[in-house]
């Protein structure tokens, strides 16, 4: 952290303001620079753990390669601040991908709020640190900053503090952007933006004061730009003077903010020479203490801690059919429309055709199984977010679970409606983004273990826009980070004839991700089994008992409406998820010589079998 402890002070300073105000959590989000100082300074992680881990005390628990560098873990804990207030702090993990964590923060912080019911978003708020350079170049930076005031994803505003060390590793300012400042991105949502001088820690704790009462008052992103330097290179073994040679003559010669601080409380007469060094010796005495202890090979390894806003609760595994009577209220929901409100006339049949769900014949297409799922997890008290781009007409139009008075333009969510005493029920068109919004959606199922939080591309393909979100976080949640996370990404696959970007979901890469029990990747050929799968999502997973993962789904596009892709009421009141389905003609098994197992998108398009099978 040479050359910019000052953040420390402001972090810390930070923490004692909002504590005064009555806030109740602070979550950060940053990368490795200073991040240790953060982990023990700020959330009071103890030393001898994190010394220990140094040491190389294995974790017992790790398979061989498994989990990250020490300083991409995240922690938790409890600060009082200086009135004696308790503020809770949580710093998010994150991966060398400087800001893959930024948006995952603010989905962490949203259902934070929503379980605080704080509908005034000042309770819970969301800090990022960057470093110059990554918040210049990083897209996702602007992605999330995009977000910030969208109703779907916005936290109330987010304190930025950038650590301005004036190089990217070896990479000068007039190399990595193409604005006079850093910061210039931040124009975009019209942030205000304070640059000071990180040798001036009390110049930027008034910038503090001052950002901290902006964005209570506005519930808007605030940036302070924080002016220092990098003292050593970019890791422990690195020689910066290879590349910027004079640079690192002026920062040798510089003395420390520490120094310069002390010599002006020394001039001021508010301390002597004496009693700043007697301050110095002390902490490093502190740190000896601390790294002799960890010596010990008895310390409890350093892991990461949980970041949820509420704990899942042990219970008992419900099946995943549902009774007659939970159907039926969810239909009569579906179909109950305010008074006067004027139905488009392409939908009224798309609508009120759910009405004779329980007569005979009646055959269940996707959208109707999808909303059957949903209502029935809401009225039986399991939230469910889904989101994504036109998530709420469908990229297909198939779903409308967002309907539009023909005459008004006012909506309607019916299964926001379906019983007073009902989980709520959220689907937002997402803005243009994968990676931002991924990243928020996977920060939310930390935050919220117990809602179902659905994902869904415009094309299946689309994914690729987010795949740092799911190499880094998504298929090693648990594994890497110790985050289990229940998210569900909806990926329309088939191959239509529209060409190659909208045909394939790529199943072949999310098999290869695929290892220790860390995602389900499910492609269901009938309604009736995306019913039970999304059900079972929230109830116990692959294991059942309360084990969470990831989910990919891999969604029809022409099967959305195909005559052979439907299903009976009977098989949603009875039965559950089967992984697989085996063949439905009468076949002789002695002459079966071969066995393929096959997508639904290309089964009922099947070609001539090859000879001899």
């Amino acid at each position: 952290m040479e050359g910019s402890e000052t953040a420390i002070a402001i972090l810390g300073h930070l923490l004692d303001v909002a504590a005064g105000d009555g806030v109740h959590e602070i979550v950060i989000g940053m990368a490795h620079r200073g991040r240790l100082n953060a982990l023990a300074n700020i959330v009071g992680k103890p030393l001898v753990k994190i010394f220990s881990a140094f040491e190389g005390d294995p974790d017992p628990t790790s398979m061989q390669g498994s989990g990250d560098v020490k300083y991409h873990l995240g922690a938790s804990g409890t600060r009082y601040g200086a009135d004696g207030k308790e503020i809770v702090v949580s710093i998010a993990p994150n991966p060398s991908h400087l800001e893959a964590v930024s948006p995952v923060v603010e989905g962490i912080v949203r259902p934070k709020q929503e379980r605080l019911k704080d509908a005034a978003r000042e309770r819970v708020i969301p800090v990022l640190l960057h470093g110059d350079a990554a918040f210049a170049g990083q897209g996702v930076v602007a992605e999330t900053l995009n977000l910030s005031q969208l109703p779907g994803y916005t936290t109330g505003g987010t304190i930025h503090l950038i650590v301005n060390n004036q190089i990217g590793f070896t990479t000068n300012p007039d190399e990595a952007r193409s604005t006079p400042y850093s910061t210039d991105v931040a124009r975009m949502v019209q942030a205000p933006i304070f640059h000071v001088n990180g040798d001036d820690p009390d110049a930027a704790l008034r910038v503090l004061n001052i950002a901290f009462a902006y964005r209570q008052a506005f519930k808007k992103d605030v940036v302070i730009d924080m002016f220092c330097y990098r003292r050593h290179g970019h890791n422990e073994g690195d020689d910066p003077s290879y590349t910027q040679p004079q640079l690192y003559r002026k920062i040798k010669e510089h003395p420390s903010v520490a120094t310069l601080y002390g010599s002006q409380l020394t001039r001021d007469g508010l301390t002597t020479t004496e009693q700043v060094e007697q301050i110095h010796k002390r902490h490093v005495q502190h740190l000896e203490d601390a790294f002799q202890a960890a010596q010990q090979k008895n310390i409890a390894p350093l892991g990461a801690d949980s970041l949820a806003a509420v704990e899942e609760e042990k219970h008992d595994v419900p099946r995943t059919s549902v009774d007659r009577d939970a159907i039926e209220a969810v239909v009569q929901g579906m179909t109950r429309l305010p008074e006067g409100f004027s139905l488009h006339p392409k939908l009224r049949k798309f609508v009120f055709r759910r009405e004779e769900i329980f007569q005979p014949g009646f055959q269940i297409d996707w959208a109707t199984a999808e909303a059957l799922a949903f209502g029935t997890l809401v009225l039986e008290g399991t939230p469910v977010r889904l989101s994504g781009q036109d998530s709420g007409r469908g990229t297909f139009s198939q779903r409308h679970l967002i309907l539009v008075d023909a005459e008004t333009s006012q909506e309607y969510t019916p299964l926001q409606h379906l019983a007073p005493d009902q989980a709520p029920f959220q689907v937002w068109d997402s803005s243009l983004s994968e990676y931002a919004v991924l990243g928020f959606e996977f920060g939310y199922t930390i935050g919220d273990p117990l809602t179902l939080v659905l994902w869904e591309a415009q094309f299946g393909d689309f994914f690729n826009g987010a795949q740092i979100m799911i190499d880094q976080f998504i298929s090693c949640s648990m594994q890497k980070w110790n985050q289990p996370s229940s998210l569900v990404m909806l990926l329309p696959h088939g191959y239509e004839g529209q060409g190659p970007e909208h045909s394939s979901a790529r199943i072949e890469r999310f098999l290869i991700l695929c290892a220790e029990d860390n995602m389900q990747v499910v492609n269901c050929s009938t309604p009736a089994q995306y019913f039970h799968v999304l059900r079972r999502q929230m109830y116990g997973g692959k294991q059942g008992g309360g084990m969470q993962m990831p989910m990919v789904i891999f969604t029809p596009k022409s099967l959305l409406r195909h005559p052979q892709a439907v299903s009976g009421v009977d098989e949603l009141t009875g039965g559950s998820f089967r992984e697989t389905i085996g063949e439905v003609e009468k076949l002789a098994a002695e002459n079966v010589r071969r066995a393929s197992r096959c997508a639904a998108a290309d089964l009922l398009r099947s070609s001539r079998p090859a000879e001899g099978t």
